[in-house]
């Protein structure tokens, strides 16, 4: 699934993502695919990003990725 729609689908929430797909450019990642693990409440969101391993990572959906 792309960023935007996943922006659609979860407005304004944080969700944990896995990510599928993704490629460098210099020293950035860019996210190109990702799949959508469930979303997190706003109290929770520190404590699952740090929880989170390999390519899954919690983002806020108001935000660029």
């Amino acid at each position: 699934m792309k960023w935007q729609e996943v922006r659609t689908l979860y407005p304004n929430q944080f969700v944990k993502l896995h990510i599928l797909k993704s490629r460098l450019h210099g020293d950035k990642e860019i996210v190109e695919e990702v799949a959508v693990v469930g979303t997190v409440p706003d109290e929770n969101a520190t404590r699952e990003l740090l929880q989170s391993k390999g390519n899954e990572l919690v983002y806020h959906t108001r935000r660029i990725l």
